[in-house]
């Protein structure tokens, strides 16, 4: 394996089934790491804009929801508004947590594609982000 860019059409990429002998195959493998790349960019915003949804839709800090629990706990209800909110704020971390795992999952994927040491990819992958990043940083601005 060469440790240095180099401009070929035969590569194999991440997966032994994934192999590359053609000019054909290699823009079709170019255009899926272009694709990876901006799906990566898409991810990272829609992870901001749903932290941000979050974080507006759950008002109180954890603090306050303790001390407000405590006085409901006191008052003798069964079922209290800071339960709801906790356990919907443990969903929505959940969530949170599981984009993430996608997100770096992805990222290292691409990353190791980067280090096939393909000129074509590695091109794709630059591509990619900037298509990316310039079609999803207008998103977070609606927010």
């Amino acid at each position: 394996m060469a440790m240095h860019f180099i401009f070929s059409d035969k590569v194999v990429l991440l997966f032994d089934f994934w192999s590359v002998h053609s000019p054909a195959g290699m823009a079709l493998s170019v255009l899926v790491v272009l694709l990876l790349a901006v799906l990566y960019e898409g991810i990272k915003v829609g992870k901001a804009k749903l932290l941000h949804q979050v974080l507006v839709s759950l008002p109180t800090s954890i603090s306050q929801q303790v001390i407000a629990e405590t006085d409901w706990d006191s008052a003798g209800s069964d079922s209290t508004p800071v339960s709801r909110t906790q356990h919907r704020w443990y969903l929505c971390h959940f969530g949170q947590s599981l984009i993430h795992v996608i997100q770096v999952v992805i990222g290292y994927f691409i990353m190791l594609a980067v280090m096939s040491y393909n000129t074509w990819i590695f091109l794709g992958v630059v591509l990619g982000s900037a298509v990316g990043y310039y079609l999803a940083y207008p998103l977070l601005s609606m927010v």
